[in-house]
């Protein structure tokens, strides 16, 4: 039997990695004050196109249910949390939500990214603010470095930016032509600069305003880079990204830099938009995010902005390998062996006192011989063994499975206090 294409089994390893994500995410959330919540995995189709729109649809899982309604599964947090958001009319402001689990998506299967995958996103929802931008970019630049991610880089620009130098490059201010040409934007990572031109030339956009557009995306760099490379008097919004970027100098967060190339393909954001790269590697945007005051407002809430972002988990860990932070990531582990059939009760009764004190703990069920209960010992940092020579005076053997050595301990002093005598205080 086969999965649907695009979808996996996530085995052991790969989750230890994941719930390794999950805790440095959900301690740093805490840290910085945000609500943990799990949105509703399935949201009504009219849900997930209050601002896409119907082409959503070519981009999701949806389906009638039982009481044909029609519905769909969650393809990020951002649409879900917002709903939820919005519909709280006592909820205090600003209000700061996060979320941690899996989204579906109907893309094509890629490296790091399966039609099923995981996501952590946070948000905060008020009165439009820098600061909150500048809080955002802060905790996702501390998670990556809790992650021991080394080379990490957090690309900024304003949509406004963009949009106000499309506007003087085509000399107009039309809705559908500014979004065509930021989709143009959006695809110069992806695509070469022939593959665009020859897409939107068919569309009927001229090769040379659009060679101009394409040309300025690539300007990236700091303040005085960009002001020495590029006259920004004539750009919407300019000072309010060297304010963001100000605020983030203050608050210690220097791996930004400014880059024009940075539009954030959905449609929703309406400002400040990020994303986080790892500098040497190939496998695209590591997290991405930025104001999305559109969004709340098409959910009927003029009163109230919204900024965020989220992260892909899966494209995290490969990154984090392909830096040899982990291969895999693996707990302390004990395992308990016995020599006879005697012994087995013995050693059951080992294993469930120091599963009573926390200690993840392995032993055989199936009543194998000795050399092949070792199989279970290859990924534990100890194997206790339970010998009747040793019983017979009171003690078992210990084996320290890193460096190989072993000798005796007291089985009494074992259960009194298992993880003193294992030296397990990490556990």
């Amino acid at each position: 039997m086969e999965l649907p294409r695009g979808m996996k089994d996530f085995e052991e390893k790969e989750n230890i990695n994941i719930e390794h994500v999950r805790s440095h995410f959900k301690k740093l959330s805490n840290l910085y004050g945000f609500s943990f919540m799990d949105p509703s995995p399935i949201e009504l189709l009219s849900t997930l196109e209050t601002k896409s729109g119907p082409g959503i649809r070519d981009e999701i899982y949806y389906f009638k249910d039982k009481g044909d309604r029609e519905v769909a599964l969650r393809f990020d947090f951002t649409m879900g949390l917002t709903r939820y958001a919005t519909a709280q009319k006592s909820m205090k402001l600003p209000a700061k939500i996060s979320a941690f689990g899996g989204v579906f998506r109907y893309d094509e299967p890629q490296k790091g990214r399966y039609r099923y995958f995981h996501q952590w996103d946070i948000e905060i929802y008020g009165k439009a603010s820098l600061e909150s931008e500048a809080e955002i970019i802060e905790i996702t630049s501390r998670l990556f470095d809790s992650l021991l991610l080394k080379d990490i880089t957090i690309d900024i620009n304003h949509r406004n930016l963009v949009e106000s130098y499309i506007n003087k490059v085509f000399d107009s201010k039309e809705p559908q032509l500014v979004a065509d040409i930021l989709r143009a934007v959006d695809k110069i990572a992806k695509k070469s600069k022939e593959q665009i031109l020859k897409e939107f030339q068919e569309k009927g956009y001229a090769t040379e305003k659009l060679e101009k557009i394409l040309e300025f995306s690539q300007i990236k760099g700091s303040i005085a880079d960009v002001e020495k490379a590029f006259d920004v008097s004539q750009l919407e919004s300019w000072d309010e990204l060297k304010q963001l970027i100000d605020s983030l100098e203050n608050r210690g967060v220097s791996n930004v830099r400014i880059n024009f190339g940075i539009v954030r393909g959905l449609d929703y954001y309406s400002g400040i938009v990020f994303e986080v790269f790892d500098k040497n590697s190939t496998l695209g945007a590591l997290a991405g995010g930025g104001r999305y005051d559109t969004l709340t407002k098409a959910f009927n809430r003029e009163d109230i902005g919204a900024t965020g972002v989220a992260g892909g988990v899966e494209r995290i860990i490969l990154t984090m390998q392909e830096q040899k932070i982990i291969s895999e990531l693996k707990q302390n582990r004990v395992a308990v062996l016995y020599i006879n059939e005697e012994m087995q009760k013995v050693a059951h009764s080992i294993t469930s006192l120091l599963r009573l004190n926390n200690i993840p703990t392995d032993i055989d069920l199936a009543g194998r011989n000795i050399k092949k209960q070792m199989d279970i010992a290859t990924n534990a940092k100890f194997a206790i063994i339970v010998g009747p020579q040793e019983l017979e005076n009171g003690n078992v053997v210990l084996k320290d499975m890193v460096n190989g050595t072993e000798g005796t301990i007291s089985l009494e002093k074992l259960t009194e206090d298992p993880k003193s005598i294992l030296n397990l205080k990490m556990l």
